[in-house]
Formats: structure tokens, C-alpha cells, sequence
């Protein structure tokens, strides 16, 4: 029974995966019908040159900022929706909506609103006797602003999550520590973060996951990858941009992979310790 779906993730998944790992050992221009066994030629080039360490940077910098980010947000945003206020359904939808917009639309809207010229932020800045700064021609701005939209965008995914956890917290232990004197912000420290665990865990999996596979943003707000080349961006413009290296991308999206299956193994193996499931 289960053959059939084995076998369609075998051919769509696994297939895929396994010819990427070969197109990597492979001195290959993107569209020539010749390609040269380097071995493993193209990731001793990624890790020996000047890019790999601006690359990886950027890729954990943006990783974190936006995993962290999007998680301490949300959490905020979840506790704060679930006071029982008028208007509070209203305000859910609000806070989620962003996350099921096209990443293509978000870029293009935040792009107009951080662009130095005509954006909406430098009209406003100027308006009271400052210099917008120059969010797209400063690489350290333009990872910067990337991150603030990735985390617009996702926070209402984390802020859902926890509140679904929160909802379904056992009201009778909040009220037993209460009852005991303990306020309001030592009951969240003591009593409702550390149930939240289950969900914790599983948001920081899913929000890693997306972030070092996030394209779309960075792809429409920074086309040439000024200060904001992680991995998965590297890996296209190697491929589509100027250079046309299919091989030595594969390999980048190789070593991406491995990153992947890294951070998720660590997380299984060392942080699923700290989550109380009951």
C-alpha cells in the first residue's frame, strides 16, 4: 500500500538529490553538453576561497537573526493575543496574515519602502532632517533588511504556533501556581515557557529549516546578492547568474544540505532532552 508513495519520493526526492551529489564532482558550464570529473575539486574550491567565509557567515548571521527573531516575536504576540480582548480574532488574522503572502510581493513592497530615494522610509526621514540610509548598497543594511522582512513575514507563523500551545496549556496547573502567589510574569517564566517546550522544539526545527532555504526575499530585495549571499542564493547565482557554474553550485547546494541534516540531527539528538512532552 505504501509502495506507490515510496516510490514517487524516491523519484521526486531522493533520484534529485543523488544526481546533485554527482553533478558535484563535475567541472560542468551550465548548458554545454561536456563536463570534466573533478571530483571533489569543486568543494575544495568553495572552502578555499575568499567567498566561502563571507558566505557562511551571512548564512548563519541571517539564520540566526531571523530563527531568534521570529520565535521572541511571536511568543510576545501569542501571549498578547491570548488575553481575552475585543477584537482579538481580528488581530490573529492580522498578525498571520503576511506569512501566506507571496515572498515575490513582500520583497517588491518592502523594497519600495527601504529604497534611499523613492521609498516610503527615506520620504519620512527626510521629512524630519535625516538621511535615509543606504539600506541596498550597504551590505551590512542590506543583510540587515532582509532579516527585518524575513521576520515581519514568519513571525505570525511562530505567533499561531504558540498560541495554539498556549490555548492548550492545562489551565488547572496555571491556577494551582496562582493560588501559591505566584504573579504574573513568574508563572509564564516557570510555568507556561517550560510547557511550551513541545512547541518550542518544533518551531525551532521548522523555523531552521526555512530560513537557510529562504530565497524569494533576498532573490527580489538584493538581485546581486550585495552582503546577503547565503547559501541557497550563492548556489543560484553560480548557477543563473553570471557564471553559469552548474557543478560547482551543485556542490554548494551539497554542502547546504549537509548543513540541513547537521542542525537537524544536533536538535534530535540534544536539545529534544529538554522537552517535556507531559
Amino acid at each position: 500500500m505504501a509502495l506507490p508513495n515510496l516510490a514517487l519520493i524516491g523519484f521526486f526526492t531522493y533520484r534529485p538529490l543523488l544526481a546533485n551529489m554527482y553533478y558535484s564532482t563535475l567541472d560542468w558550464t551550465l548548458g554545454s553538453t561536456d563536463a570534466t570529473v573533478v571530483g571533489f575539486g569543486n568543494y575544495m574550491e568553495f572552502f578555499t576561497s575568499g567567498d566561502a567565509g563571507s558566505v557562511l557567515g551571512a548564512t548563519a548571521i541571517f539564520t540566526l537573526a531571523t530563527v531568534g527573531g521570529s520565535m521572541v516575536v511571536g511568543l510576545l504576540v501569542a501571549v498578547a493575543l491570548n488575553q481575552k480582548i475585543p477584537g482579538s480574532t481580528l488581530a490573529r488574522s492580522a498578525v498571520f496574515a503576511p506569512y501566506v503572502l507571496s515572498g515575490v510581493g513582500v520583497g517588491m513592497v518592502w523594497l519600495f519602502i527601504f529604497d534611499p530615494v523613492y521609498g516610503v522610509l527615506s520620504w519620512v526621514l527626510r521629512g524630519v532632517g535625516l538621511a535615509s540610509p543606504q539600506w541596498i548598497n550597504d551590505p551590512d543594511l542590506a543583510l540587515l533588511m532582509v532579516i527585518i522582512v524575513y521576520v515581519w513575514k514568519n513571525l505570525g507563523y511562530c505567533a499561531i504556533v504558540y498560541l495554539a500551545g498556549l490555548q492548550s496549556m492545562p489551565q488547572d496547573v496555571l491556577e494551582a501556581a496562582a493560588l501559591d502567589g505566584a504573579g504574573p510574569l513568574r508563572r509564564f517564566c516557570l510555568v507556561s515557557f517550560p510547557l511550551l517546550s513541545p512547541t518550542t522544539f518544533f518551531l525551532l526545527i521548522t523555523s531552521l529549516l526555512s530560513s537557510l532555504q529562504a530565497f524569494d526575499i533576498i532573490k527580489i530585495m538584493t538581485p546581486t546578492g550585495n552582503g546577503t549571499g547565503t547559501l541557497i542564493f550563492e548556489a543560484y547565482l553560480q548557477a543563473f547568474g553570471a557564471y553559469n557554474r552548474a557543478g560547482y553550485s551543485a556542490a554548494i547546494s551539497i554542502v547546504l544540505f549537509l548543513v540541513l541534516l547537521t542542525m537537524t540531527g544536533l536538535q534530535l539528538r540534544f536539545v529534544e532532552r529538554k522537552v517535556h512532552y507531559a
